[in-house]
């Protein structure tokens, strides 16, 4: 179509920023330019996309308001800007080709589980994508795991190496197809491929093949290892018990609960109970793993998620899950594919290397992941999406912040490490790393952080770390321009930045651990935050950390710790105590506490294992949050009452807490009672606190707020009292999100000032620049 140039006809430049790459958003663009007769093109570049568009002027003001307010499924607009050029009397409109530059601010989606369109045609036997696991569209299929580099187009994705053939080709040049443009698209003929392969590596079937031997397998209680979206994971028969407990023989995982993958929300139905909103989230393009409440009874669920009443359900992320998950029948065990302490597999060499003690055979594929992601984690609270884990469906979708004005690397905890790369009024999470304790792991932070810096464009040289100071760093150069941030302060300035709040207000950060500023160890922390010095206001009265992180695995002596602190030597008089101690560690400790040297904790983590030993847990702890979670399991939501906790100046006095909890124990009072209690008097602690402190608005985080009863009682009962609470819904509650408060702490108190608790004095609390 030729353009007609007439007084009333402009050209106008549009440049969008914001997700408007991997969305279908040029084809889309395309059509309504081609259906308001309008002339130009659209091209992605570092930015997002730009437009030139020309046509009659009723025409353009049309076409601009449609563009935003029919915006793909996935796109979003973050800004918009118009500009008025020459005429160019284009003949028609056209897709070019993208530009790119040294600095990328373009937003990528994140990967999305299939649409409606691409399921139909996986099952039609009449289709040529019939059960092809790869097949997708400009709606749904991977995006963010198979990116090398922005602007994005399948030159810069990990499909480059797939030539297409003439039915794909024929699909990506023509603008009336669903796959117009769709970067990624594939099909039997071009597209990558199934393998099977056992421990030495050798192919034992392929295609269609590879995947009925797969599933043979599992049906005989194998344990499969399969590369997903953005790495591997490990399946099994989640009703073989024995099957399962192999599983978790071999990786080293006794008791951690298991997410579950099944087929269909009829099939999660049978499992769980759920709202709508829950419903919703579980079949949602991030496809999570969702924390749903437990249903059935099921004698095999007992080894899926010991002592929980909640089971993490999923619903098929890729195609090739709903071919395994329908053709299998039943619900299978989905988990982390890597060995215990270290980051997930995402290479098929690797994995057959490091799995080799776990898997029996590995279900793999051709198409190299350019990010690795470990599923994500969510569920719903209040009514609202809470992300526990940050990884495959929502990385790389950026926060927006307040940030520093300088880029800055943000280096996350040591714990459920998630680095973030902050400029711009955004915070570019990574997907989640894991734990720091390996080598491993520190060498897929540092690969991660440069796949971000690669998209991105951007090279920080400024970082901010833990306050922690046995946090690592990643390299000497960071020594150049940097920054310590108290973890606590993070907690709850991570959800200021996720809310853009503005100070001041009272945050709550209860967690196992974080270095405190004055060398003992924090986790009950109320905070003052003000427009310029933030406060440590109010806290558990410290006890001593009885042998360091022993504690946090033994909540034995987090019990002996406290009463030590309470009774003296007459804490020994206890015959629950006598009984958890042989002689020889009661003498040792005996001398411990007459020489009173180590560490000191306010830990509300701590405090939790130590209630959980007076209800009756035995034994040690063998994952985080395993015995808080259990005693939050013995609650029972109709059982009334508290236990009293005394404020001082300056700390909470659990001391009448602990008696009343131990005289609950000794009368015989049930489990259900205590814990019941015990939640319910940290609720109204919190209630007070708020009152105390004059200020409206409430933060809660830290991991002890993964705690369902605790967070969805907090929230209720700070509205109940008059108060706005806020907790994390973007960023996780736990580890996983205190990269964004990191970044905000720089960005708002930098070289500013921490008041001491009980002192009028100020002193610099984060700034440690080399």
């Amino acid at each position: 179509m030729a353009g007609v140039i007439t007084e009333t006809t402009e050209r106008w430049c549009l440049r969008l920023e914001g997700v408007v790459q991997g969305i279908g958003f040029r084809p889309f663009v395309w059509r309504l330019a081609r259906e308001l007769g309008l002339t130009g093109w659209v091209k992605n570049d570092a930015t997002g996309a730009r437009i030139e568009v020309e046509g009659a002027i009723a025409q353009l003001q049309q076409f601009q308001r449609r563009l935003l307010a029919e915006l793909p499924e996935a796109g979003r607009c973050d800004r918009i800007q118009q500009q008025q050029l020459g005429l160019q009397g284009d003949r028609e409109f056209a897709i070019v080709a993208s530009s790119a530059s040294a600095q990328v601010t373009a937003q990528l989606p994140p990967d999305r589980a299939p649409c409606l369109d691409c399921l139909r045609e996986l099952w039609d036997s009449r289709d040529r994508r019939y059960r092809y696991p790869f097949l997708n569209c400009t709606v749904c299929g991977p995006r963010a795991s198979i990116v090398c580099q922005l602007p994005y187009d399948r030159d810069r994705t990990t499909l480059a190496t797939f030539p297409l053939c003439a039915d794909c080709q024929q699909e990506y040049d023509n603008p009336r197809d669903r796959r117009f443009h769709a970067q990624p698209i594939a099909c039997p003929n071009c597209g990558p491929q199934l393998q099977l392969w056992d421990a030495q590596g050798q192919v034992l079937a392929r295609r269609d093949q590879a995947l009925a031997e797969a599933i043979a397998a599992l049906q005989q209680g194998k344990i499969l290892a399969l590369k997903g979206l953005g790495g591997f994971q490990l399946l099994v028969d989640a009703r073989q018990t024995a099957a399962v407990q192999r599983l978790r023989d071999r990786k080293h995982r006794p008791h951690k609960p298991l997410a579950l993958l099944v087929p269909d929300l009829e099939a999660a139905r049978q499992l769980c109970q759920m709202s709508a909103a829950e419903a919703e989230l579980l079949q949602s393009p991030a496809a999570p793993i969702v924390l749903l409440r437990s249903l059935t009874s099921e004698s095999w669920l007992a080894a899926i998620a010991p002592d929980c009443r909640e089971l993490g359900l999923m619903l098929p992320a890729t195609p090739l899950h709903h071919l395994l998950s329908r053709d299998f029948g039943g619900p299978l065990v989905a988990t982390s594919g890597n060995r215990s302490g270290e980051p997930l597999c995402w290479d098929e060499v690797e994995a057959l290397e490091s799995l080799k003690a776990i898997a029996d055979l590995w279900l793999v594929h051709d198409r190299p992941i350019a990010l690795p992601m470990d599923d994500s984690v969510a569920r719903i609270i209040d009514g609202q999406i809470q992300v526990l884990r940050r990884a495959r469906g929502y990385v790389p979708t950026p926060i927006a912040i307040a940030t520093p004005a300088e880029p800055m690397l943000a280096l996350g905890s040591w714990q459920k490490n998630t680095p973030a790369i902050a400029a711009d009024g955004q915070l570019q999470l990574a997907p989640y790393v894991g734990d720091l304790e390996s080598l491993a792991a520190r060498d897929r932070r540092q690969q991660v952080i440069e796949h971000l810096q690669a998209l991105t464009g951007l090279h920080p040289t400024a970082w901010v770390a833990d306050a922690h100071p046995d946090a690592p760093l990643l390299t000497p150069t960071e020594t150049r321009s940097g920054w310590r941030v108290q973890h606590h302060l993070a907690h709850v300035l991570a959800v200021a930045a996720e809310h853009q709040l503005q100070p001041p207000f009272l945050g709550l950060a209860w967690d196992g651990s974080g270095w405190g500023l004055d060398q003992t160890i924090w986790g009950s922390e109320a905070l003052i935050c003000s427009a310029d010095r933030w406060q440590r206001w109010r806290y558990l009265q410290p006890w001593p950390l009885l042998g360091g992180d022993r504690a946090a695995k033994e909540p034995r002596r987090s019990a002996l710790a406290l009463f030590w602190q309470l009774q003296g030597d007459r804490c020994w008089e206890i015959p629950e105590l006598q009984a958890a101690f042989s002689p020889t560690e009661r003498s040792l400790l005996q001398t411990w506490f007459q020489r009173d040297r180590g560490l000191k904790t306010s830990s509300m983590g701590r405090l939790f294992e130590a209630i959980a030993w007076i209800c009756g847990w035995q034994g040690d702890q063998t994952y985080e949050g395993q015995v808080a979670t259990w005693l939050e399991n013995q609650v029972a939501p109709e059982i009334e009452g508290d236990y009293p906790l005394m404020l001082t100046e300056t700390g909470i006095d659990w001391r009448s807490l602990l008696q009343a909890a131990w005289h609950d124990h000794q009368a015989g009072l049930s489990t259900a009672i205590i814990a019941t209690r015990f939640h319910r008097s940290l609720i109204q602690l919190i209630v007070t606190l708020a009152q105390q402190s004059g200020l409206e608005q409430v933060i809660v985080s830290g991991g002890c707020f993964q705690n369902r009863f605790l967070l969805a009682g907090a929230i209720a009962a700070l509205r109940a009292a008059g108060f706005q609470p806020y907790w994390p819904q973007q960023v996780p509650p736990n580890d996983g999100g205190i990269a964004a408060g990191q970044v905000l702490a720089v960005h708002w108190y930098g070289e500013s000032k921490h008041v001491p608790s009980g002192t009028g004095t100020t002193a610099q609390y984060s700034h440690a620049a080399g």
